[in-house]
């Protein structure tokens, strides 16, 4: 069992309180890192989990979790908690997790998992729709689908989000949020196989060769995945196809991490947008 056999791992460092007193991690936390990481696997998926259950009639509840221990985590490790779906039955789902220090596989184990209705927890058959979800990511396909177009074929989509994040979540004034702008600029929508849209953003002219970025925006429940990466990538695919020789946005500094790991360099002091510290970045197309 190898760190490359799984597509999908989740970062994870031990924690002081998850040491016993023979100075290793204590062997039931390693459930818990399991845990941890499917959720993690659900995100990489596309699928808001909560939502995506009710929207199926069903959940999922845990039938059967085996462990074996090859070696010991210490305080401080950086651990990769890796998961593949092994296999999808009628209404069961077969978890592989592994634990990796670096390439040494720590510990290991299998999770299975039963589809079923929640309220009576009696087996349903997995949908097919997740089934051809799952099976996908696992196979390397695309698990989200980036649109590109105006304000009036994503509107809808686009405002939903950027309502949710900016205006309810960051209490950015409403005024503030909508402008001239949206009617004449290039909008895209993260939609996953579900067609859900979970992430946007907007692509317009600043000045002759440099476009702007702008609105960017993830639903809470999918940041730390890499839906906001696919929309910033697309947004810059499309720049570079229109002409601009670079690209230039405003990030919140909360954000300014995303974008460097994108590529983009600070350009100026940080300054302070609808009350909220941003810094100018910059990346050539």
């Amino acid at each position: 069992m190898k760190r490359h056999n799984f597509r999908f791992a989740e970062r994870l460092r031990v924690r002081w309180a998850e040491i016993d007193a023979q100075q290793i991690v204590f062997n039931a936390h390693y459930l818990s890192y399991f845990d941890t990481a499917v959720g993690a696997y659900w995100r990489a998926l596309a699928l808001p989990y909560t939502e995506t259950m009710v929207g199926l009639g069903g959940d999922f509840f845990v039938r059967k979790a085996t462990l074996e221990y090859l070696g010991s985590a210490r305080y401080d490790d950086q651990l990769d908690v890796a998961i593949r779906c092994e296999r999808l039955g009628n209404s069961s789902m077969q978890i592989i997790a592994a634990v990796f220090r670096g390439d040494e596989l720590l510990v290991h184990g299998e999770l299975i998992y039963v589809f079923a209705d929640p309220a009576s927890q009696r087996p349903a058959t997995i949908p097919a729709s997740l089934r051809a979800v799952i099976e996908g990511f696992e196979a390397g396909e695309p698990v989200v689908q980036v649109q590109l177009g105006s304000w009036a074929e994503l509107g809808d989509h686009a405002g939903a989000i950027r309502q949710a994040v900016f205006v309810q979540e960051q209490k950015i004034p409403a005024e503030m949020e909508w402008d001239a702008a949206d009617a004449t600029c290039l909008h895209a929508v993260a939609f996953n196989r579900f067609g859900k849209a979970l992430a946007t953003g907007r692509l317009l002219p600043h000045v002759p060769g440099v476009a702007k970025i702008g609105r960017m925006a993830v639903l809470s429940v999918m940041r730390g995945s890499r839906v906001g990466r696919e929309v910033l990538e697309a947004l810059m695919r499309q720049g570079k196809a229109m002409g601009y020789r670079e690209v230039l946005l405003h990030a919140q500094l909360s954000a300014a991490g995303f974008y460097t790991r994108a590529g983009f360099v600070q350009r100026g002091p940080v300054f302070e947008e609808a009350g909220i510290g941003h810094v100018e970045m910059v990346k050539n197309l």
